[in-house]
């Protein structure tokens, strides 16, 4: 997934919401009674959370070492 492709709605969540949005996500998907429709959904998801964080992570990084 390229950054490009990050929903609005996840581009416009700090990095707390963002995390939290994850944890809810894993517990939900290491939940046994979950159909696989929406584990791949949710699995999506995450991949763009996760996305969204890194970027905002090496954004941070490299002001700092500039």
């Amino acid at each position: 997934m390229k950054m490009k492709n990050i929903p609005v709605d996840i581009k416009s969540k700090s990095l707390n919401e963002a995390k939290s949005e994850i944890v809810d996500i894993l517990e939900r998907l290491e939940n046994e009674n979950i159909d696989l429709e929406n584990s791949i959904k949710d699995y999506e998801r995450l991949l763009s959370l996760n996305w969204h964080l890194l970027k905002d992570i090496f954004w941070n990084l490299s002001f700092f070492l500039e």
